[in-house]
Formats: C-alpha cells, sequence, structure tokens
C-alpha cells in the first residue's frame, strides 16, 4: 500500500463521521492516527459534547464490532472479560464471554470504576488478550479501545493510575463547536438520525496494509533528535515531577509518522513530531506546583514552545 493510500484512508473515514459528528475533522484525524498505529484514546470533556455518538461513527466506518461499556463503582472484573459457567445442557463448563470480545470498545465514564476492574483493562490494551481462571484468549483484530472521562465531576470517580493513563495512545479533548457549527449540529438532529444511515466504508484488507505502511516513513536525524529534545525536557524540567517513558518516546514517533502518511507525505517534518506531542504526551507527565495543568494541552505546549524547531522541512 502507497502513502497515497493511507491519505485516501484519512479521507474516506473523515467524509464519513463528518456526517455525522460536525466541525470536529482534527479529533477524527487523530482518531485515524491512533487507530493506524494500533493504539486506544482516552476523551476527557465535559458531557453531551458527542463523545459517543463519535466513537459509534468511528466504528462503523471502519466496519468493526462494536461494544459500549458503562462503567460504575460496582461493575465487576468479569463483567468486562466473561465468566465460566456451568451447562446444564452439556454438563461441562463453558466461556460466556465479556463485552471486551470485540473490536472497537467504548469504555464510558472509565474513572467511575473502582481501580480493580480499571487494571481488568491493563492486559487487553498492552498485549491485545485476556486471561480468565489462568487461560489466555486472543482478542480480535483490529482492536481498539476508547474511554471516555468527565474532568469536571470527581464525586463518585476513582482517578485513572499513571500506569493506566500510559496505556493509552492519547489523550484528547474535543471541545465545544463553534456556534455556526451548534446550529448545523441541531438541524441535522432534527431532520434525521445520520449514524443510523452511516455505511462502512473500509475493508478488513484494508486495515491490515496500511498499519504496515505508515512504517515506511523516512525521519531524517535532525527531526529524531528534535523530538528526543521534548523526551527529554519534560525529563529534566524541574516544574515535572515525572516525564515521558520510553513508551511515550515510540507511540510519538509512531504517531508522527502515521501523521505524516495522511497528509500524504513519506517523510516526516518537525511540525508532525510538534502536532502530535500535545496529544501523546499530555497524560504521560506529571505536574506539581503552578505547572499543573489548566487544560490538558498545556503543560506540553509550554514545553515545545521552550524548544528551538529545525528548519528541516524534507528528508532528502
Amino acid at each position: 500500500m502507497s502513502i497515497d493510500k493511507i491519505k485516501n484512508f484519512r479521507g474516506k473515514v473523515v467524509d464519513n463521521v463528518s456526517k455525522v459528528i460536525i466541525g470536529k475533522d482534527e479529533v477524527i484525524e487523530l482518531l485515524t492516527v491512533a487507530f493506524i498505529c494500533e493504539g486506544h484514546v482516552l476523551l476527557e470533556d465535559a458531557p453531551g459534547l458527542g463523545k459517543t455518538k463519535l466513537v459509534r461513527s468511528f466504528a462503523k466506518t471502519i466496519g468493526s464490532e462494536f461494544k459500549r461499556i458503562q462503567f460504575t463503582p460496582d461493575l465487576l472484573p468479569s463483567d468486562l472479560t466473561g465468566i465460566h459457567f456451568y451447562n446444564q445442557k452439556t454438563k461441562d463448563f463453558e466461556f460466556r464471554k465479556g463485552p471486551m470480545f470485540a473490536n472497537v470498545i467504548l469504555a464510558d465514564e472509565i474513572n467511575r470504576a473502582t481501580p480493580r476492574t480499571q487494571s481488568s483493562l491493563l492486559e487487553a490494551m498492552e498485549e491485545h488478550q485476556i486471561t480468565v481462571d489462568g487461560e489466555t484468549r486472543k482478542l480480535a483484530n483490529p482492536y481498539m479501545v476508547l474511554a471516555t472521562q468527565n474532568p469536571i465531576e470527581t464525586h463518585g470517580t476513582f482517578p485513572l493510575p499513571e500506569a493506566q493513563l500510559d496505556r493509552f495512545f492519547m489523550r484528547i479533548s474535543i471541545g465545544y463547536p463553534t456556534r455556526g457549527e451548534e446550529l448545523a449540529i441541531v438541524d441535522r438532529n432534527l431532520e434525521l438520525d445520520a449514524l443510523e444511515t452511516l455505511e462502512e466504508r473500509v475493508e478488513a484488507g484494508e486495515i491490515v496494509e496500511l498499519r504496515e505502511a505508515y512504517k515506511k516513513v523516512t525521519v531524517s536525524e535532525d527531526v529524531r533528535n528534535y523530538l528526543m529534545d521534548i523526551i527529554e525536557k519534560t525529563r529534566q524540567d524541574h516544574r515535572l515531577l515525572y516525564g515521558v517513558s520510553p513508551r511515550g518516546t515510540i507511540a510519538l514517533y509512531k504517531g508522527a509518522q502515521a501523521y505524516a502518511a495522511i497528509q500524504g507525505r513519506d517523510f516526516m517534518i518537525p511540525e508532525d513530531v510538534k502536532t502530535m506531542a500535545k496529544y501523546i504526551l499530555n497524560h504521560r507527565i506529571g505536574y506539581k506546583g503552578s505547572f499543573k495543568n489548566r487544560h490538558l494541552y498545556d503543560g506540553i505546549e509550554k514545553i515545545l514552545m521552550e524548544i528551538d524547531t529545525p528548519t528541516e522541512s524534507k528528508v532528502g
């Protein structure tokens, strides 16, 4: 698959999802990048901004089985993974799969579940498998977890630990629509349910190809060094409790490659790294004192402003 086909894939996904989600092409692009890189996404925003509808539209576009899980304090790990039960007819124990056995999982209000239940996602997100009663089962391919949480409400919630946050490829804020976009949203919802009429636009074989093709994007030494300057700055900054882990470095490298590919380029430029850094790194650093972020991206954006950007624009 050529880079042009990856760009066309981006176009198909954005055009299709935009039939339901108005004015959020950048967010749809980010989901596309995460999907290409086999990553998971945490959507952190106020209620009612269309997070659930966005995920459902994305899953339908890529033709994948979708499952929504409402996270609550009484949710148990077995409610996610499944259980062994005794079948009276067969006189034997059988495994009943939980909702984690799907292609696209919406973990709605993930921070309402207890830490024990949250931790049951770790193996699935990292290794694409689930172990129940000592027996390991592979999950579907493709496999993607898109979780939501409300950053404002804290009553009855359990903050995600750093180990859990680090499993997410990106943390994104959708944000409010503009005045014009919101009026268009109202009109569209009064006319029809666009989600119900949305059609699949991607074939399974296409997904396998594009997940290999983006890795062919070349990266010059100047761009590699710029990426590492950002990573090292997060580790050395006295305003931070801790910096980005090697897992975060790999995620940023892959994300910038995929972002370059969906733009139709077979080489990475510094702007690719800068664009993806605020989405991929914002949840991988710890804040302290007055440097605590007021918005998801504030901390990383401040760091990016303090680092010189290479003038190189193309790999020779």
